[in-house]
């Protein structure tokens, strides 16, 4: 009677994605608002205002969590055919350990505690984004909702540390579908955060104001790394179907 529920068990870690996004979407206004903003800049001045501009908005949006989901969906795959090798070293416990860390890390970067993770964001600006921003730059100005979606997509790729700790920890998620799940529900979980900046830019032109709120959300994330390295360690909870302990 007091056993816990395995779907319950199968959601946490999802939920911790979701929530992770929502809480870290106030990171995600440091490093998309200046790109949602251009995006939104690009519209046609009559689209801007009132309901005109959300199906912009909602295409760049589903472009951006539509490419998170396919490199969760990659990932996932890569760690599931490496998942025999892993398992003798009892690299699943490892690799949450690790996206544990990023995430307190990232939490710390967030609340502008310790800067040391903008490192991986720029070594990822060196070897992938330097070649995908051109692109993303011939896309604008976005001239029709349509036009949106293939711009979050490129603009999905965007060098984020929130982003590569969600990757680490869907390598252990248990297979393909498990991992794009897990990064769609980071990606749905920092939408309310991105309409929102999107939909201020449109009215009030690109600048927000909510420097007094990172340090809050740095320590919600913070909270969530931490929970995830004691979970791993001492509950050992696992992601995704695929790694439901059985019984």
């Amino acid at each position: 009677m007091n056993e816990i529920s395995p779907f319950l068990v199968v959601s946490i870690p999802y939920l911790t994605a979701l929530l992770a996004g929502f809480f870290g979407g106030l990171h995600c206004i440091g490093m998309c608002g200046g790109v949602t903003g251009a995006m939104v800049l690009g519209i046609p001045k009559e689209s801007r205002h009132g309901r005109d501009i959300w199906p912009y908005l909602l295409n760049y949006n589903l472009g951006r969590i539509l490419t998170y989901t396919i490199l969760g969906v990659l990932t996932g795959f890569l760690g599931h055919q490496a998942g025999e090798l892993i398992g003798q070293y009892n690299g699943w416990l490892w690799l949450r350990v690790l996206a544990g860390g990023l995430m307190v890390a990232m939490g710390l970067y967030l609340a502008g505690w310790w800067s040391g993770l903008i490192h991986l964001e720029k070594l990822g600006g060196q070897l992938v984004w330097q070649k995908l921003r051109p692109l993303g730059g011939q896309l604008l100005p976005v001239g029709s909702p349509a036009g949106a979606l293939p711009f979050g997509l490129v603009w999905g790729l965007l060098p984020c540390g929130l982003i590569y700790t969600m990757l680490v920890w869907s390598l252990a998620s248990g297979g393909w579908w498990q991992g794009g799940l897990f990064l769609l529900s980071f990606g749905i979980g920092t939408l309310p955060v991105m309409l929102a900046t999107g939909w201020i830019a449109g009215q009030y032109g690109n600048g927000s104001h909510v420097k007094k709120w990172r340090k809050l959300a740095g320590a919600m994330v913070i909270v969530f790394g931490l929970w995830t390295v004691a979970s791993s360690i001492l509950g050992r909870i696992n992601v995704g179907l695929g790694c439901l302990p059985p019984g």
